[in-house]
């Protein structure tokens, strides 16, 4: 069902999987801990209802139907393992290097996500402008 809808239909679902997905991680700090699959599809669920555009172009008897949900649930965790095994960029890691050694902080960071989170961390940390 999902490979039928069309592909800025389907494009649109991965962005709001990823923007979803990172929003969420960024409010719990990429907390390992604290992360929980439930919260997060609810609040993937809340933004595809009320923000997302796509959401409204699906038919009724679609967004009802279980083979849909199984192939959206497939599609979302596809989604969240292509972000997690996405490296930090050669420039993020070495301004995170930077901004560590002038704060004196020790931040992980495994994926160029959660790298875009760490260094949002510490330039808000160190006064540094954001770009």
């Amino acid at each position: 069902m999902l490979k039928k809808l069309s592909p800025n239909i389907k494009s649109s679902i991965t962005r709001s999987i990823s923007q979803s997905f990172e929003q969420y991680m960024s409010e719990i700090g990429w907390s390992a801990e604290e992360y929980n699959i439930e919260q997060f599809y609810a609040n993937w669920r809340e933004y595809i209802t009320t923000k997302a555009l796509w959401y409204d172009k699906i038919p009724d008897d679609v967004k009802v139907d279980p083979e849909f949900h199984k192939e959206l649930a497939e599609r979302v965790e596809e989604v969240l393992i292509r972000i997690l095994n996405d490296p930090p960029t050669e420039e993020q890691i070495a301004q995170i290097e930077i901004l560590q050694q002038n704060l004196d902080t020790h931040y992980d960071y495994g994926c160029k996500a959660e790298a875009v989170y760490v260094q949002n961390v510490l330039e808000t940390t160190s006064g540094y402008p954001n770009n």
